[in-house]
């Protein structure tokens, strides 16, 4: 009893070492990486060696390595064998037999000390030997879980204690989940910008780990004894969300004790210094390229490799360019700064040498590089416009440090180079608190405030905060935000929009602080739409909560502002459908929201602002979504602002690829007047230059556009094409129009010249690195490089020569020949890493990838434009047929210092032996299966196509070898060998000696002609002349035949029109006419057959919907077909096209295209013929200008045997429907090939399916497309398929921007944006029908009515010139200034649109005023803003919205000053109080009102009234009121307004 209490009580205490006595331990660990399966290669290291410990007077413990041997695996697991590695063991031995000492109490590791000549490499591996001694064990429990430091952090261990009392031993095992640490030691390569996404790992991870110790321990007195410890430690990793297929790394490690003797630890003599505790210490594991391009380099070897570099890409790339790059960056990581200066100082003169050194400095990832631009910069060296690129490149790829950080000071001077760095010193900034989540808010301390009108530098701010996302910034970026600083209101809109953008960023770290910005924002009202919006797009990006989100609905349901209801509205449809885990919350939400919002939202045209979004995500956790928003409003031909983002579901990464912002080009392009259609096109080209010329005069012109470009989140760039740049491009086009420029050009194309560009990048280099139990790090790696190269040689002649004073616009009046070879090429390289690539130990799986195209062009051209002929040849270009190829390969690899190993990951065959009971198979087929040799097949496939015309083949070459045979997922038909080849070469027959095209314009096109198409003319008219007759009887009812009497006839008309109104004919169909219901009935047509036609017609109409192209068939139309079918033989061709093989045989091969016009039938006609003897492949194009609103192309494609096989026919012709055009497209078919009938087929599926299309009986082969314009700004379509349905008009199209016209006739208004209403007018006051409402005020149109003789004044103020319109009947025209006057329709009409006025018309009784494009949403008056949103129509001068029609009318009123002079207006607009007593809220009240009520000057009395209806704000009885212009509304109640006014002569 006493032994078995003694044995529990020794079994929960932790192992110690006696001193004075040597621990002898037995240690092998190895580390392999790989695929699972057996069969498949991997590799690894492996470690054996004995290992002593022993504890000293100092209590301190020695370790040391003793005969330690390593070993490297690249081979067929299990079948090959560990391989010695001799070289790594003897470059590593030194530190390997050198000991250290660390700190152990308790079964507690504490620090460690090493001399500081033993590398971190081994120092790691040692602590991967501590950590299997550290050991908590608690002494009261023998199943408990907690968070335990390691090698990999602090990470959540489970311990199992067992005690075998009998063979005293005791048991214990320890496990940890290395997904659930605390503090996971990691480090991550380029990873900063990617944002972790939680809701896709909730399932499962992309990366997991464990680990399980298992420990036998002999009880001792007052200790434990270690007998043996095994260590098992698995991470696996797969980009897919597969079960059971990943790659993995797995560590073994086993120690076993050997025996206990006095042999002492001696320790060296030089100083140990603390290294750091358990947890795992990264040097410069990351910093290594693919292990397989490291040679220890020398700066000779260095300048070796560039000399390659520069040599072996001048033509075209080489195909190991990448390769090299990535080797040369390699190298200068690991070259001394002084070395790379005197790189740089041996060629910076050399042009080529110099491109490539800058191109590599900016990827060495080091603070070396920003010191390296920076000091060739203030040398002189390098130039500021040079600069730019490399240095963003740099602080993109530099590690932040503070040292980094300082680069934002070292350039600021310099404005080329300012934005630039400030953006990119937000990066830096991001970079440097995402490794140090404590950094200082100084470093985003600047300074936005606004002096005197420098937006544009608080802008440069407010981007690099962006940039940055410091949570400090958040309340200074707020402050330039409406609502929440007294400065913001007089800040413009452009930096309000900046500030909301910035804090896009700051939403990933504080997502609540930001939604309530921003939802401020959005609710308030009174802002601009366009602010608004781009809230609502930042409140979207931060994830909504519900609550957010139904408030959003709920605010819309009351919004006014349509281009804001309909941004929203889309953008909540658009979330509905997402699929992406990151966004399920907000698409829930925005389901339940959707509901609570009118579905007639989505009908809205898309003039009006739209959010777009998609996202694809499957369960393998791949996914993509992209966005698009465009801002408009009603005065802009283009959106005002785009901005497009995609987003990545790979690693959770999210990249915001571009955003585009337009400004004032819409204003500067749509001040050209409306040019006339046969204007030329030179007149025109002057219009749109003076425009231009126009805005670069105006002092305050806005850009004409700017751009934003963000790259993973950042924004890395923004430009504004303004003034300045327009100047620059102007003078520079004025230089090169010089005499002297183009006598130097000419000079130039006629000695020829060539030029060669090369520009090498490092795309991409990710990576993560995390220790393993083994002591070394586990590293997930990604490397792309490519380097693309073009070379262009270029000669021309000019013939003849013009003289030497020439200018550059008369060579286009020379004949001119060009000679040009373009050679564009690129190579591209991918590593993919998973092993160990330290300094010293590399062992790994690589998947490599290369990829090669090149495209060689060599042609000739010549210009003769006297001659109206233009040639260009494509000639063969030798030695070059494969024009792409790639390659990807996985592959197992060690190295042994020098020495490589590599084993392809998919063997050639694996033998499986596969065993079956002899009791279900029988014996021979039991042993037939034991010798089947199952593994990877070699697969090929070559697909190749020609084209015999111009004796070119294509063939396209894939081979492959992969593991799929184990799986068929993609991870293992990724896994092995692939190969593919592009290639074109000749075709078989005769040689091609070039491909020539050859443009003829002009009456020399017949001399071009080499096939001409005959056919036999009587036969097909004398055909035609009988299928005239029919027509006629078909298509005119009542129409009198001279060899019938007029009753048969009208009978027969009456048949004719009655049959062909039910049924079709199919002569007609055929040749293209459709037999559609007259709008009108012929006068001498009997009624019935006039009731019969009107029913068919409206049977018509309810079958299309009444949505088909009504009118009269015209006869003109019968000359398309009854006349010559060719018009070759009576009209000259106007233009011949050849496009042809010019073959060794001088045979003719290739296409002819004859364009004819007639114009005396307004004919034209175009035919494409094969100019193979003997092919009468043809394609017959024919249209026909019937009237003018009627054009007619018909096309008939036929081919096959005789050209009878198979026939299509194309129809496109317009018309005239309500008044207005239309027009309609039709394809049919009589018989084609069943491949391209299945495409109609499913095509015509896939359509009805996705437009809801209704089904309507429709005729089969055929296709028809109907367009109607209903109004002004809608179009109407009806589509037609063979699979019987056609799709309801109900989706309207913006057609281009239109003049918006105002209608006041007497008391009833038609306003800009179409809101009819009406008022009663006041006697004899001014009223404002028009106003520009800028600070400008361009022009004012004012209307007085004399009630008592019904007589209107309309005054016109335009700049300072102020004209009366009266009533004339007479004509005239004259100019005043820059206004024309003239007589229109019985009245009188003002032109003046350079002030934004583009007419007023006035005849007595009716005023139209129309304004031009760009002056929508700025004007104001009675007549509204003009900017498409007729929910704020009744907007008045205090900009509230009046609920009365009256009362707006009314809050245009120009009040009088005087009641004593009677023709002039007696009243005036004020505030009124309530007279009913209200009780508000409990209390009694006195209200007043803020909207102004129209009443009569003091002293008069009011002859006619009217009641209104307006807000009132109420206060308590008691309270004192002031300001009620600024109070907000409490209710609604009528008053009095006045009209008209008598004064006494006494009133003031």
């Amino acid at each position: 009893m006493k032994v078995l209490v003694l044995a529990l009580a020794v079994a929960i205490v932790a192992p110690e070492f006696n001193p004075g006595q040597t621990y002898v331990y037995k240690y092998e660990g190895s580390l392999l990486g790989g695929l699972p399966e057996e069969g498949l290669a991997r590799a690894g290291v492996k470690i054996k060696s004995k290992v002593l410990i022993r504890r000293e007077a100092d209590n301190f413990i020695r370790l040391k390595f003793e005969s330690p041997e390593i070993f490297e695996y690249s081979g067929i697991w299990p079948k090959d064998a560990f391989m010695p590695a001799t070289k790594l063991t003897s470059a590593l031995s030194a530190q390997l037999l050198t000991p250290i000492k660390f700190e152990y109490a308790n079964g507690v590791v504490g620090k460690v000390y090493a001399p500081a000549a033993v590398s971190e490499t081994v120092v790691n591996l040692y602590r991967g030997i501590l950590d299997i001694f550290q050991m908590n064990i608690k002494k009261t429990q023998n199943v408990y879980d907690l968070q335990e430091l390691g090698v990999q952090g602090v990470c959540k261990t489970q311990y199992t204690v067992r005690d075998d009392s009998k063979a005293e031993r005791i048991y214990l095992t320890k496990s940890k989940d290395l997904n659930m640490c605390q503090e996971q030691i990691m480090k991550d390569l380029s990873l900063e910008y990617a944002e972790k996404c939680v809701e896709c790992e909730a399932v499962t991870k992309t990366l997991k780990g464990a680990s399980s110790f298992n420990y036998v321990l002999k009880p001792e007195t007052n200790s434990a004894k270690i007998l043996q410890a095994t260590v098992r430690e698995i991470f696996e990793f797969s980009l897919f969300n597969i079960m059971n297929q990943a790659a993995q790394m797995e560590s073994k490690l086993n120690l076993t004790f050997v025996e206990l003797n006095n042999t002492p630890v001696e320790l060296l003599r030089a100083e140990y210094l603390e290294r750091g505790s358990l947890q795992y210490k990264f040097s410069n594991e990351l910093q290594q390229t693919p292990f397989q391009l490291l040679k220890r380099e020398d700066t000779r070897q260095i300048e070796d490799l560039l000399n390659h570099l520069v040599t072996s890409n001048i033509a075209k790339v080489h195909e190991e360019a990448p390769l090299k790059f990535l080797q040369l960056i390699q190298m200068l990581r690991e070259a001394k700064y002084e070395q790379i200066l005197a790189l740089w100082n041996q060629y910076k003169d050399k042009q080529d040498y110099r491109h490539w050194i800058l191109s590599a400095i900016p990827s060495i990832r080091q603070h070396n590089s920003l010191r390296f631009f920076k000091d060739k910069y203030l040398a002189n060296e390098i130039s500021a416009a040079a600069l730019v690129g490399p240095l963003m490149v740099s602080i993109q790829w530099v590690k932040a440090s503070p040292e980094s950080l300082r680069v934002e000071s070292k350039f600021n001077q310099e404005p080329i180079l300012r934005t630039a760095i400030r953006l990119g010193y937000g990066t830096l900034v991001r970079k440097y608190c995402q490794e140090n989540p404590a950094c200082p808010a100084e470093l985003v301390k600047v300074s936005l405030a606004c002096i005197g009108r420098e937006y544009d530098e608080v802008i440069s701010l407010l981007k690099l905060l962006g940039n940055a996302a410091h949570p400090a910034s958040r309340k200074s970026i707020q402050k330039l935000l409406p609502g929440f600083g007294n400065a913001a209101a007089n800040l413009p809109l452009k930096v309000h929009i900046e500030a909301l953008l910035a804090l896009k960023n700051i939403a990933k770290k504080e997502p609540k602080l930001v939604q309530e910005t921003a939802m401020q924002v959005f609710m308030d009202r009174d802002l601009h739409p366009e602010l608004r919006m781009v809230a609502a797009m930042v409140l979207f990006e931060t994830k909504l909560p519900m609550g957010l989100v139904i408030s959003l609905a709920d605010s819309i349901v009351k919004e006014r502002q349509m281009q804001i209801s309909s941004f929203v509205y889309s953008y909540m449809k658009s979330m509905t459908k997402s699929s992406a885990p990151d966004y399920a919350s907000v698409a829930a939400a925005c389901n339940v929201a959707i509901r609570i919002l009118s579905p007639r939202l989505e009908r809205l045209s898309y003039r009006y602002s739209r959010a777009l979004y998609f996202d694809s995500y499957n369960p393998w956790m791949i996914g993509a979504s992209a966005s698009a928003y465009y801002i408009n409003d009603v005065a802009s031909v283009l959106p005002k602002t785009i901005v497009a983002k995609a987003r990545t579901y790979l690693a959770g990464a999210s990249t915001d690829i571009f955003g585009v912002r337009t400004e004032g080009i819409q204003e500067a392009m749509l001040k050209i007047r409306d040019i006339p259609n046969n204007e030329q096109r030179l007149n025109k080209m002057k219009m749109i230059m003076k425009a231009l010329s126009q805005w670069r005069a105006e002092p305050s012109s806005q850009p004409l556009a700017s751009v934003s470009v963000k790259i993973l989140g950042q924004e890395v760039g923004f430009a504004s094409l303004d003034k300045t740049i327009v100047d620059q491009v102007m003078e520079f086009s004025k230089i090169v129009a010089s005499q002297t420029d183009g006598k130097k050009i000419l000079e130039a194309l006629e000695s020829g010249f060539s030029r060669h560009f090369v520009q090498p990048l490092l795309i991409a280099e990710i990576g993560r690195a995390l220790p393993t139990a083994f002591g070394l790090p586990m590293e997930l790696s990604l490397y792309t490089a490519a380097v693309a190269s073009a070379s262009l040689e270029l000669q021309a002649g000019v013939s003849p020569r013009p003289a030497d004073n020439f200018h550059v616009s008369q060579l286009l009046m020379s004949d001119i020949n060009v000679r040009a070879a373009f050679m564009p090429s690129v190579s591209a390289h991918t590593y993919a890493v998973m092993g160990v690539n330290t300094a010293f130990i590399k062992a790994a799986v690589v998947a490599k990838a290369n990829a090669y195209t090149i495209t060689p062009a060599k042609i000739e051209s010549r210009l003769d434009m006297i001659k109206g002929n233009f040639k260009l040849q494509l000639l063969p270009v030798q030695g070059i047929d494969k024009i792409a190829f790639g390659q990807l390969e996985t592959f197992a690899v060690a190295k042994d210092m020098e020495d490589i190993r590599i084993t392809p990951l998919v063997p050639t065959f694996v033998v499986v032996t596969q065993s079956a009971s002899s009791e279900i198979l029988p014996a021979e087929h039991d042993h037939r299966m034991q010798e089947e040799k199952l593994g990877p097949k070699d697969f090929t496939r070559k697909m190749c196509a020609q084209s015999l015309t111009y004796g070119i083949k294509a063939c396209a070459q894939v081979q492959s070898r992969n593991a799929s045979y184990i799986s068929s997922s993609p991870f293992y038909a990724l896994v092995g060998k692939h190969a593919f080849e592009i290639t074109v070469s000749p075709a078989v027959g005769p040689a091609i000696e070039r491909i020539e095209i050859d443009v003829q314009v002009g009456e020399k096109a017949a001399e071009k002609i080499i096939k001409v198409i005959h056919s036999n003319e009587e036969e097909e008219i004398l055909e035609d002349k009988n299928v005239l007759m029919k027509l006629k009887k078909i298509l005119v009812p009542g129409l009198k035949n001279n060899t019938s009497s007029s009753s048969s006839s009208s009978s027969s008309s009456s048949s004719s029109s009655s049959s062909s109104s039910k049924k079709p004919n199919k002569m007609l169909e055929f040749m293209g006419i459709q037999t559609w219901t007259s709008g009108r009935q012929s006068s001498n047509s009997s009624s019935s057959s006039s009731s019969s036609s009107q029913s068919s017609s409206s049977s018509s109409m309810r079958q299309t919907h009444s949505y088909v192209i009504m009118g009269e068939i015209e006869l003109s139309f019968i000359p398309l077909h009854f006349q010559a079918k060719y018009l070759a033989n009576s009209v000259a061709p106007s233009m011949t096209v050849l496009v042809r093989a010019i073959r060794t045989d001088h045979k003719m091969q290739g296409y002819q295209i004859v364009a004819y016009v007639d114009k005396v039938s307004n004919r034209v006609q175009v035919i494409l013929a094969n100019l193979t003897e003997d092919n009468q492949w043809r394609v017959c194009a024919d249209g026909v200008i019937l009237s003018k609103h009627k054009l007619m192309v018909r096309t008939v494609v036929a081919w096959g045997i005789e050209c009878k096989q198979y026939k299509t026919e194309v129809i496109a012709e317009t018309g005239i429907f309500d008044q207005k055009l239309a027009a309609r497209l039709k394809f049919a078919w009589d018989k084609i090939p069943k491949g391209l009938e299945q495409s109609i087929k499913s095509l015509s599926k896939y359509v009805s399916r996705e437009l809801r299309m209704e089904k309507v009986k429709s005729v089969s082969k055929q296709i028809k497309v109907m367009v109607a314009i209903v109004s002004d700004n809608t179009l109407n379509v009806n589509l037609q398929t063979p699979k019987v349905h056609t799709y309801p008009p109900v989706f309207s199209l913006c057609t281009c921007a239109i003049v918006s016209e105002c209608i006041v006739r007497n008391d009833d208004v038609t306003s800009f944006n179409r809101k009819s209403f009406s008022h009663e007018k006041p006697h004899l006051c001014g009223q404002i029908l028009a106003q520009d409402c800028t600070p400008d005020v361009k022009f004012i149109v004012l209307e007085r009515k004399d009630q008592a003789t019904e007589q209107r004044e309309i005054t016109v103020k335009i700049s300072d010139i102020i004209t009366e319109i009266f009533k004339l009947t007479c004509s005239f025209m004259f100019h005043v200034s820059v206004i024309e006057i003239k007589s229109k329709e019985q009245g009188i009409i003002i032109l003046a649109p350079k002030f934004g006025l583009q007419e007023v018309f006035y005849d007595g009784s009716t005023v139209k005023i129309k304004v031009v494009d760009w002056m929508r949403g700025l004007t104001c008056g009675l007549c509204g803003r003009a900017d498409g949103e007729p929910k704020q129509e009744f907007r008045t001068p205090s900009k509230r919205v009046s609920v009365d029609s009256t009362s707006y009318a009314h809050s245009w009123v120009l009040g009088g000053e005087s009641c004593r002079d009677a023709s002039q207006c007696l009243m005036k607009l004020e505030s009124v109080k309530l007279e009913k007593q209200v009780n508000l809220e409990g209390q009694n009240s006195k209200c007043y009102s803020v909207d102004r009520v129209l009443r009569c000057l003091p002293g008069c009395m009011p002859v006619r009234t009217t009641s209104v209806r307006i807000g009132f704000h109420c206060v308590p009885a008691a309270d004192s009121l002031s300001s009620i212009h600024e109070k907000s509304s409490d209710l609604i109640e009528s008053a009095e307004a006045h009209l008209a006014c008598r004064c006494t002569a006494q009133c003031s």
